[in-house]
């Protein structure tokens, strides 16, 4: 088994990224490949429960959006659950 850990939209991208600037679409995937690089350590990403886990926030483009996002260890993934873009 590998130890790589990936990331991917949940339920799918077009219900969490549709619609949004391609700027927007390509930064939150920046982000997400940072969480697969940082692996477990993603629990402490962002802003969230302070027991390491349910669902996790990160600001986009200095606070003019966030994307939400579950750790899920077991299974090695980060989840990108909900972007919210305010411009």
């Amino acid at each position: 088994m590998s130890d790589a850990w990936t990331w991917e939209y949940n339920p799918d991208a077009e219900h969490v990224i549709a619609g949004l600037p391609p700027t927007v679409i390509l930064e939150v995937e920046r982000l997400a490949d940072q969480l697969a690089v940082l692996g477990r350590d993603a629990v402490r990403a962002g802003r969230g429960p302070l027991h390491g886990g349910g669902l996790r926030t990160l600001d986009l483009f200095g606070g003019r959006g966030f994307l939400n996002f579950i750790v899920a260890e077991h299974l090695r993934l980060a989840l990108i659950v909900r972007v919210t873009w305010l411009d």
